[in-house]
């Protein structure tokens, strides 16, 4: 359905990530090389930083309906951008509708950015029961009318209530394969500081290490380092500059 991508290190250009390597984002946007499902990613791009040197925690957003290619603004804009973290996508949506750049990834809140690759069977009405649990305010404050801004809801209602992120990603995950067999999850969470993910149902990866120490986590390598690796399905990663950790996830009904 999508590609997407999280960064956390020293501070460099939006394009150094998404841009500039052979295989990043901007191409993934017509030619991944490891998408299982969907070809073109042309149905809205955004991407989501922080300032340098952390005095305000709130991202800014850079979102639009169309492809990234068609974007003539979008490379300049990366190449002087600096950025000590993102978390970017590219969207091949599931369903056509009328949200436009509302429906594309990251979603935010807060410190938060948010982004969902992957859909959701049987929507909408196989998440009708989780909905009805959410308070009417966050229910209608949906940024868009898809599966994705839903299980961001989902997932933001859990962040609200004291869980930590790792959590809040793993229980919104159960939650909606258990009211949706056969959906596809894989969520990537950020807050400039840390990196939370699930894989569940599509490809994941991370590059960690080098100067001062970075990670990367993303649909597919932005290149052919050696040292990128793929992360097992059904797993949650947790991941800041200088660490990362693998925790399984059990199916539903286990």
């Amino acid at each position: 359905m999508c590609r997407h991508i999280a960064y956390v290190g020293p501070a460099i250009p939006l394009g150094d990530v998404l841009v500039t390597p052979p295989h990043g984002l901007y191409r993934q946007s017509w030619e991944p090389r490891r998408q299982r499902f969907g070809t073109v990613n042309a149905d809205g791009f955004g991407v989501g930083w922080y300032a340098e040197g952390g005095a305000d925690p709130v991202p800014a957003r850079y979102r639009r309906a169309g492809p990234i290619w068609a974007d003539l603004s979008f490379a300049d804009l990366a190449r002087v951008v600096r950025t000590r973290a993102l978390l970017a996508a590219v969207r091949d949506a599931t369903l056509s509708g009328a949200d436009a750049e509302a429906a594309a990834a990251p979603y935010a809140a807060g410190p938060w950015l948010f982004s969902h690759n992957g859909a959701v069977r049987g929507w909408p009405g196989s998440l009708a029961p989780l909905a009805r649990q959410l308070p009417g305010d966050e229910l209608l404050s949906l940024e868009a009318r898809n599966d994705s801004a839903l299980v961001w809801a989902l997932v933001l209602h859990r962040l609200r209530e004291g869980d930590e992120p790792d959590r809040a990603l793993a229980d919104t995950v159960y939650d909606v394969a258990g009211a949706a067999p056969g959906s596809r999850l894989n969520l990537l969470l950020g807050d400039g500081d840390t990196v939370a993910a699930t894989a569940w149902g599509d490809t994941l990866w991370y590059l960690a290490g080098g100067p001062g120490g970075r990670t990367v986590v993303a649909s597919e390598p932005y290149d052919d380092d050696p040292h990128w690796r793929e992360v097992p399905d059904r797993t949650l990663l947790v991941a800041t500059r200088t660490d990362v950790s693998l925790t399984p996830l059990k199916e539903p009904s286990a």
